[in-house]
């Protein structure tokens, strides 16, 4: 019986390639279609590397704006001396559960784009 499935799954298969090999035949414009196309202003795109040498310039004027606010990254000293007075055990919990959310991140934006 499961092999009965197959061969109408099969057929039906193949009635849905012809259908869709089946070529709609072309409507005569008298060339409308190529009239418009050419009257169409012409796309004008920013070369790769002025997008990523602006990407760049923004993020580096950013990040020395961030310096400059935080008093010149003394808050980089703090957390580090935060960190070590802490006791290993915490230190230990923080680093796992850190990287226990950027894997649930990761993998919820994996299951996300394949669907």
């Amino acid at each position: 019986m499961g092999n009965e499935l197959n061969i109408d799954e099969q057929l039906q298969e193949d009635r849905l390639d012809a259908k869709l090999r089946d070529e709609v035949p072309y409507i005569d414009d008298a060339g409308f279609t190529a009239c418009v196309v050419q009257q169409l202003p012409s796309g004008r795109r920013q070369p790769r590397f002025a997008r990523a040498a602006i990407l760049l310039g923004v993020t580096l004027l950013a990040s020395v704006i961030a310096y400059l606010i935080t008093g010149g990254g003394a808050f980089l000293a703090n957390a580090a001396e935060f960190l070590v007075a802490m006791p290993f055990a915490s230190v230990c919990a923080i680093a796992l559960l850190s990287g226990l959310l950027v894997t649930a991140v990761g993998t919820s934006a994996a299951v996300i784009k394949a669907r």
